[in-house]
């Protein structure tokens, strides 16, 4: 009788399995350009896996891994077959042992080129020739198409991480400056300027000397007078930017320079109870532009490496482990545009030099 019971759930369970993915591949069919498995590759596991072969063969060659000395932090997007590399910024920031391995070779000396704040990717460049190169997709993936992405990393084997996308591509967060002076601010009252409430430990404005009570008056030489006023001013501003700053301390009016830092370098993003129980998330993890989200449950040392669709393809570039199974990353589109806007700016310095 146990025998027989064991025999039915072992049944249900590999039925249920079937249907799932059934209803996974169903539920795709119906959308427009959704990757399916062919029919051969939906029996079991062991043939499912088989059927990502070629894709790991690609993530293998085309994308490299970052290292902060003996220690693998990010993942990189090969974008030229001369040695340019695009990764997660914020990941690399302060890294002094800075390398990158792109299959079995190892690059020790390592130039970091430029960045783009507003998206948090960075362009790496590595003494090479004959670099294998992504091979970008030429449509968006809609919702429920199959992607594939590194998971952990050897020197000889790359570990899959299989998902779908499971959100089509929107704007997330706030829109916020990804760098701050480091300050709050009581924007309740009328008066002119921005007055401080508080100034936040190890800040570019507490190191430059502000202190609460004072009130901000102008930036860069403009007037500020609201939140408005402040997020244009920092939106086109780099980490480690300087900026002058004019203030109002009682009768005094006094001026400093301040050096701008990373927003999540000084505020400590609040934790829900979901976050608590999920693992560590990227240090960025929200205010891009325009980002895909899938399922892939990847740790934060598996970012900045491509996204593919089951043909190879790069769909884009993961950007952010937001929590268990919710991943960003840069669509394809955007992330063509940020890499032509860095190498061309790289490669006419070099021209100039």
């Amino acid at each position: 009788m146990m025998k027989n019971r064991k025999s039915k759930l072992s049944w249900v369970k590999n039925r249920g399995v079937s249907i799932l993915l059934s209803l996974v591949v169903s539920t795709a069919s119906a959308q427009q350009q959704v990757g399916q498995l062919e029919g051969e590759f939906r029996l079991n596991g062991k043939e499912t896996w088989k059927a990502f072969d070629p894709v790991r063969e690609v993530l293998q060659e085309s994308s490299a891994v970052v290292y902060d000395g003996w220690k693998s932090i990010a993942y990189g997007v090969i974008v030229s077959s001369d040695g340019y590399v695009v990764t997660k910024a914020s990941e690399i920031e302060g890294v002094t042992e800075l390398s990158v391995r792109v299959n079995r070779e190892h690059f020790k000396q390592v130039t970091v080129v430029s960045s783009i704040v507003e998206w948090d990717v960075a362009l790496l460049k590595v003494e090479a020739q004959g670099l294998p190169v992504i091979e970008w997709a030429e449509s968006e993936p809609s919702h429920g198409t199959w992607v594939i992405s590194n998971g952990s990393t050897t020197r000889r084997d790359r570990r899959l991480r299989v998902g779908i996308i499971s959100a089509n591509a929107r704007k997330v967060g706030e829109g916020r400056a990804p760098v701050v002076l480091g300050v709050t601010l009581d924007t309740s009252g009328e008066e002119e300027g921005l007055p401080v409430k508080e100034v936040q430990e190890d800040s570019g404005a507490g190191e430059a000397g502000i202190k609460s009570g004072d009130v901000i008056l102008e930036m860069g030489g403009r007037p500020v007078s609201s939140m408005e006023d402040l997020k244009e001013l920092l939106g086109s501003k780099e980490p480690g930017d300087v900026i002058q700053v004019r203030f109002k301390r009682g009768e005094e009016d006094l001026e400093v320079k301040v050096e701008l830092k990373r927003r999540e370098s000084v505020f400590e993003e609040k934790k829900t109870r979901n976050d608590a129980m999920s693992g560590r998330f990227s240090k960025r993890r929200s205010d891009f532009p325009r980002v895909l989200q899938t399922d892939l449950p990847l740790s934060v040392r598996s970012v900045g490496g491509p996204l593919l669709d089951l043909e190879g393809r790069c769909v884009g570039m993961n950007i952010a482990r937001a929590n268990r199974c919710e991943t960003y990353a840069i669509p394809a589109r955007e992330l063509q545009e940020i890499v032509a806007t860095l190498t061309d700016d790289e490669r006419a310095k070099r021209a100039a030099q």
